[in-house]
């Protein structure tokens, strides 16, 4: 079963990290691109981060620059998403795309004191 599986969002204080997590069953990651995307209550979705199918190329968004880093493990057929410096406004639900063939399940990122 072509699946991506999230996980590593919670709750977290200004200032501190999370790292999220998608495991690919039934395909093998690192033959695609995958982005991620959040999105804040009200707000429309955003990419924030992506990672070329070979890893050696990624982008982010302006907001998160110098906080966020996406990486990929072959051997888990997992990428990651290592958010530091979390700041209020990163609040948003996450989620990690293989596109067309796969979505995680949305994962809650909530930043606050």
């Amino acid at each position: 079963q072509v699946q991506l599986v999230e996980s590593g969002g919670g709750l977290v204080q200004p200032g501190g990290s999370l790292r999220l997590s998608c495991v690919a069953t039934g395909f093998t990651l690192s033959s695609y691109a995958m982005n991620w995307y959040g999105q804040a209550q009200g707000k429309a979705r955003e990419l924030v981060a992506a990672i070329t199918s070979a890893g050696d190329n990624t982008i982010y968004a302006d907001t998160v620059k110098g906080r966020f880093t996406v990486s990929r493990d072959n051997s888990k057929n997992t990428e990651y998403l290592q958010m530091s410096n979390l700041m209020p406004v990163d609040t948003a639900v996450s989620v990690c795309d293989v596109a067309p063939l796969a979505r995680g399940q949305r994962t809650q990122v909530t930043v606050s004191s």
